[in-house]
């Protein structure tokens, strides 16, 4: 029985399935987490999602922004932007039951020694208050609310969170740092313009990892998000979101051991050109 987790699959379901037979995952007895954006820009989001569905009982995901794009477009808010390949999702005769089984999926998922989440969190969040505050949002998204969540999800603000927010503000910011945040300033605040490598990011900001006095250090945070980043094993961090979408590869690692398995993209595109 082994434990694996596997960066963002974004619709490479063919990079999804020679991985996993590259490891040799059995799905009754080895399990799998998923750092979230199972569909969107790839070419089989709709087959990725039915994958994972149907798998449920030995995969497990937590919601990444694109994710959560493609039920606010099922929602008619927000719009299909140039590279979007979720409309076989939404279109699709079964696309409720899709939709309500993304819909009802976690934004953090914790584990003994591992915390899952697509993005990161906020340096003074503990993982009990990083797990209370993913439940605010999750709440919403299963309830008769969700529209309207999603009528308010969109937008930048706040960027510095603060206990005291309440209503959509609120939300909003922890679904920023749950599924949108890669750098900070030194303030703490969310800078949603840096997406580029650690090597070119600018002085005045770092990344979320490398905030001094984390409160989360009791686990290791295992996140995508951040294709630019790549793999990372370090800080108390895993990064797996290796760019399988953009011409990288698709990255696997067993969490029990740290070992490390890689299928090549099949994609020929470029994420710093290709949008």
């Amino acid at each position: 029985m082994a434990h694996y987790a596997i960066g963002d699959i974004q619709g490479c379901f063919a990079e999804l399935n020679a991985l996993l037979a590259k490891i040799g995952f059995n799905h009754g007895t080895d399990t799998l987490w998923l750092t979230g954006d199972i569909v969107n820009r790839g070419p089989q989001s709709l087959e990725a999602l039915q994958f994972v569905m149907k798998h449920e009982s030995s995969i497990r995901t937590v919601l990444g922004n694109h994710d959560l794009h493609m039920l606010a477009v099922s929602y008619g808010l927000g719009k299909i932007r140039r590279g979007d390949t979720i409309a076989p999702i939404i279109e699709h005769p079964e696309s409720r039951k899709m939709l309500d089984w993304m819909r009802a999926q976690p934004l953090l998922v914790r584990g003994e020694k591992h915390v899952l989440v697509h993005a990161g969190l906020l340096p003074k969040w503990d993982i009990d208050k990083a797990e209370s505050l993913a439940l605010e949002v999750e709440t919403e998204l299963k309830s008769d609310r969700a529209k309207d969540y999603f009528l308010n999800m969109y937008g930048d603000k706040p960027k510095k969170w603060k206990n005291s927010l309440t209503g959509y503000d609120r939300l909003r910011m922890i679904t920023n740092v749950f599924t949108r945040m890669r750098a900070l300033t030194f303030k703490n605040k969310l800078d949603y313009d840096f997406k580029g490598g650690l090597k070119d990011m600018p002085d005045d900001l770092r990344p979320w990892f490398e905030a001094p006095e984390r409160q989360h250090l009791s686990h290791t945070i295992v996140f995508g998000h951040w294709s630019a980043l790549g793999y990372l094993n370090n800080y108390r961090v895993i990064s797996l979101d290796t760019g399988a979408l953009w011409g990288g590869q698709l990255t696997a690692i067993n969490l029990d051991t740290n070992e490390v398995t890689q299928v090549a993209s099949q994609s020929k595109l470029h994420w710093a050109t290709a949008l």
